[in-house]
């Protein structure tokens, strides 16, 4: 309708009832740089068979101590609040 028919972003809204002309503006970036296959479905798939993103690097037992020391500090403190 945008390339095709000329059609403005509010009258394409309009016309499919989308409430927000950023949609539109999306889906016409998307096909601009990647084609048909810019509109495709990609919710639900994913490019790894791991979930979530990897640690950046191991911590050393110094740092992991640091970390879980700081982590008992902040509880302790947080559980002197709860009590007052």
């Amino acid at each position: 309708m945008y390339i095709k028919e000329g059609w403005g972003y509010k009258r394409i809204c309009q016309e499919l009832a989308i409430p927000c002309t950023k949609t539109i503006r999306l889906w016409i970036k998307r096909y601009r740089e990647h084609g048909r296959k810019g509109l495709e479905e990609r919710r639900g798939t994913s490019k790894s068979p791991f979930k979530g993103s990897p640690r950046k690097k191991e911590c050393s037992l110094e740092e992991e101590n640091r970390r879980l020391k700081a982590e008992n500090d902040y509880l302790k403190k947080l559980r002197e609040l709860a009590r007052r």
